[in-house]
């Protein structure tokens, strides 16, 4: 199993247990499932409406996605302007990084990176945006959309902005 965690700030993103694709050779779409968590039921084998008690409804279970949930990544929100201005000090931040550690990928991120992220910016209404655990305002932001049905969650993530761990 492989596990992608944030090269910036090494928070755990995603893993390979989720549908993925590599989109040019840019960015991974991690597809994700709303699930419902918590409240278990346990039968004890009473029938509380025959003995004069109430059917309980749970109230302790939730609906969420399950990557958020799996990764524990929290919701941020950006306006055009100021996601801009992040985006352009992320992409500084990881070609840093990558000229350290291997100058081949940081020629290849400057030269995808720009044309990917004008299609971001063009459909930024389109886009939830979630951090990792730390909520580190350096590391990468996670862009939450939906398939063409408006149904299917699914989350960007910047294959540059990655490393991979082998579990």
């Amino acid at each position: 199993m492989l596990l992608y965690e944030d090269l910036i700030t090494g928070d755990e993103l995603f893993s390979d247990a989720y549908p993925l694709k590599l989109v040019e050779n840019v960015a991974y779409e991690v597809d994700c499932a709303m699930i419902t968590v918590g409240g278990d039921n346990v039968d004890i084998g009473a029938n509380p409406s025959a003995e004069g008690g109430d059917e309980e409804v749970d109230s302790s279970s939730e609906t969420v996605n399950n990557v958020v949930y799996s990764f524990r990544l929290s919701q941020t929100s950006f306006d055009k302007k100021s996601y801009l201005t992040y985006l352009k000090s992320y992409m500084k931040s990881v070609k840093a990084k990558l000229m350290e550690t291997n100058p081949d990928e940081a020629a290849e991120f400057e030269k995808l990176i720009t044309p990917y992220a004008k299609k971001i910016i063009g459909n930024f209404k389109d886009y939830d945006f979630y951090v990792g655990e730390s909520m580190n305002p350096d590391g990468m932001v996670a862009l939450l959309n939906y398939r063409e049905d408006g149904v299917t969650p699914y989350f960007t993530f910047f294959k540059h902005g990655l490393k991979v761990q082998k579990l």
